[in-house]
């Protein structure tokens, strides 16, 4: 049926989330309807508005942290659950509404079919994000190339990875800055990355993006792959 995707050996859905209770049921619910049999783990990261009842109720697996800490120990908390489970391909994708749960079928393809081990769902790098978002997305895409296979979007938190990649690479980093240490990390050692269009839907609510300190900690995160940026020696392929 177009527009879902059977569940491709054992596949699990991975939704980090903080003060997210308007939108994480309708991403669950959609999520779950394009990928029958998956299983959806959302990790309520010291909410308190009511988001882990929302989960729960569109029928995911809540995990929670007692108290805010980070998005990068949340994506870490629900890829550690997902992989003791059992699955063997996982999506992360955002709670507030901004990735489309129809798209994950384009995402998993790739990677349940073998061709690749770590599928980016690119943004537009248009006019409808934010300025900022806009300029550090340009940079980090350009300086993440340089690692041996052409990157859009460095920073999109919208994936599907196999199992092993997840078990080869677990960054320490907490926050934003995680997404983009799991992506080098796959880079630098060799793992095949492909990327995939994806439409991006932005509400204007606000980001918990902290544009100082977060562009600070991804600037970190490249620093520790300097010399392999400004020689152009990586091992990652694309597709």
């Amino acid at each position: 049926m177009p527009g879902r995707a059977d569940a491709p050996r054992a596949l699990a859905l991975v939704i980090p989330a903080y003060r997210a209770v308007a939108s994480v049921g309708d991403v669950v619910t959609r999520a779950r309807r394009v990928t029958p049999g998956a299983r959806c783990y959302v990790v309520d990261d010291g909410s308190d508005d009511g988001t882990a009842a929302a989960a729960r109720a569109a029928g995911a697996q809540v995990l929670s942290h007692p108290t805010n800490r980070g998005k990068g120990l949340a994506l870490a908390t629900g890829i550690a659950r997902a992989v003791a489970d059992g699955a063997a391909v996982l999506v992360t994708l955002d709670a507030d509404g901004q990735h489309v749960p129809e798209e994950i079928p384009k995402l998993i393809e790739p990677v349940a079919r073998g061709a690749a081990d770590l599928v980016l769902g690119a943004r537009p790098r248009s006019g409808r994000m934010p300025l900022g978002r806009r300029l550090t997305n340009w940079l980090s895409a350009a300086l993440a190339s340089r690692l041996g296979a052409p990157i859009s979007d460095a920073q999109t938190g919208f994936r599907a990875f196999t199992r092993a990649l997840a078990l080869a690479v677990q960054p320490s980093e907490s926050r934003y800055d995680y997404e983009t240490a799991f992506l080098l990390g796959a880079l630098a050692a060799g793992y095949r990355v492909a990327s995939v269009a994806v439409a991006t839907v932005y509400t204007g609510e606000r980001s918990h993006f902290r544009y100082v300190a977060d562009t600070w900690r991804l600037a970190r995160v490249f620093s520790r792959y300097g010399r392999r940026i400004v020689l152009g020696v990586g091992g990652g392929q694309s597709i």
